[in-house]
């Protein structure tokens, strides 16, 4: 199961004179994480390097070192750490001591690494978007079996005839939901996705 950030955390290192500020947050879009970056990067800083992970879409960036030898390796971390939904900057004060190939890409990734594994974590549930329309009767019952089935009520809109209900619940309650909801309403309701 994947992971994120309860909040956002940060990290110093030194690495052989240079001083290595982790910073990571959650996020759940691109425009989030641009604005974290923009946010915790210091234009005196001799780089900024960053990389960020929603989903399947990712992006990372090396400012100025070799490539793929600080952003891939931030990007490594978050993957390594089993996280998601999370952007991490490090920003490197350069310290008169040149690191190499090798040692760039154990000071970027091993400080991203460091600072992901003291943040604290919570669990990313995957929950499925549902809907249905019910009678007014039908409705407080089905809103007690959506509570027991621990389900995100995100929408409810109420018209003349009862009420429209977006919801998302996990794929293993998907089943018990749509027996609950059948035997409540005599099979009447059909829950669409």
């Amino acid at each position: 199961m994947p992971y994120t950030l309860t909040n956002p955390v940060e990290l110093t290192e030194e690495i052989k004179k240079s001083r290595f500020i982790v910073n990571a947050a959650p996020v759940t879009t691109a425009d989030q994480a641009s604005q974290f970056i923009e946010q915790v990067s210091d234009i005196n800083a001799t780089h900024n390097c960053w990389a960020w992970k929603i989903g399947q879409h990712y992006r990372f960036n090396d400012d100025g070192e070799p490539t793929s030898t600080a952003g891939r390796p931030i990007l490594s971390a978050i993957e390594g750490q089993d996280c998601d939904q999370v952007v991490v900057v490090v920003t490197r004060y350069f310290g008169g001591i040149k690191l190499g190939t090798g040692g760039l890409i154990r000071a970027y990734g091993g400080s991203a690494s460091h600072c992901l594994q003291q943040a604290q974590l919570i669990e990313l549930i995957t929950r499925i978007p549902l809907q249905f329309h019910c009678y007014y009767n039908e409705w407080p019952i089905i809103e007690n079996r959506l509570k027991e089935l621990d389900a995100i009520i995100e929408h409810q809109d109420f018209d003349a005839e009862g009420v429209e209900v977006r919801l998302a619940i996990t794929q293993d309650k998907i089943a018990t939901l749509q027996k609950n909801i059948s035997d409540i309403t005599r099979g009447r309701v059909v829950i669409e996705k």
